[in-house]
């Protein structure tokens, strides 16, 4: 199971120098788990900067993956982290629901470059 997180999705959706790369992760559907807070954080993003329609579209495609909604289980594990690794909210979160869902965390994001099991995607390299 693969979380493409929001920089993901957001480099995917917005055909961005990575999207490709990230077209390779997001083709199986039922292969991707899309944390509540990361449909947030897209959508808001989306609908900013492209408009509505666009960030509805990207909506009902990220609502074929895997939904994961945040439990008191993924908050606390969160917590944890947050205060170990010094994630943001949000950051902690999308790490805690990877973790306790023993998916791959697929990221551009530089708060995740060097935490255990994330695949960071970068246009360098």
């Amino acid at each position: 199971m693969n979380l493409v997180d929001s920089s993901g999705w957001l480099e995917y959706f917005m055909n961005g120098n990575l999207a490709e790369k990230y077209a390779g992760y997001l083709h199986k559907n039922v292969e991707v788990l899309t944390p509540t807070i990361v449909l947030y954080e897209v959508f808001k993003v989306l609908k900013n900067q492209l408009g509505e329609e666009s960030a509805l579209e990207a909506a009902a495609q990220m609502g074929e993956t895997n939904i994961a909604p945040l439990t008191d289980s993924i908050a606390y594990h969160a917590a944890n982290l947050s205060l170990e690794y010094k994630l943001a909210m949000a950051d902690s979160i999308i790490y805690s629901t990877a973790e306790l869902h023993r998916a791959r965390l697929i990221t551009s994001d530089k708060d995740f470059k060097n935490l255990p099991k994330v695949l960071y995607l970068s246009a360098a390299g």
